[in-house]
């Protein structure tokens, strides 16, 4: 059975940073392209960035493009979000997603979820 299970989530001044994690089990991680979506009340469901199963090419959203980073730990099955100068229009729930085939962008593809958490930045 194959679980994605986020923590790091919170509230944070504007300004601040986060880190996310994502630690995965019953899937071979380094097999998939792991990324993150983000939710807001009243919104779709957009991916914030990917990285491939090889860690050699990643995607950033515009809007988080030289504040958020991606990266994995191969040995940990573990992905991270790091986040940093938060802004308001970041609070979102963020959802760990896994998908067997590069490029990881829609939602509509995703082979596996995590129960998403809550970001919340306060201005």
């Amino acid at each position: 059975q194959v679980q994605l299970v986020e923590s790091g989530g919170g509230l944070v001044q504007a300004g601040g940073s986060l880190r996310l994690s994502c630690a995965a089990s019953g899937l071979t991680f380094s097999s998939y392209a792991m990324g993150w979506f983000r939710q807001a009340p009243g919104k779709e469901r957009d991916v914030v960035a990917a990285i491939s199963w090889a860690g050699d090419t990643t995607y950033y959203a515009d809007s988080v493009k030289g504040r958020f980073t991606i990266s994995v730990d191969n040995a940990k099955n573990t992905e991270y979000l790091q986040m940093n100068s938060l802004k308001p229009e970041d609070t979102a729930v963020y959802y760990c997603a896994a998908k067997q085939y590069w490029p990881l962008r829609d939602s509509r593809d995703i082979d596996y979820w995590g129960q998403g958490t809550q970001v919340t930045v306060s201005s």
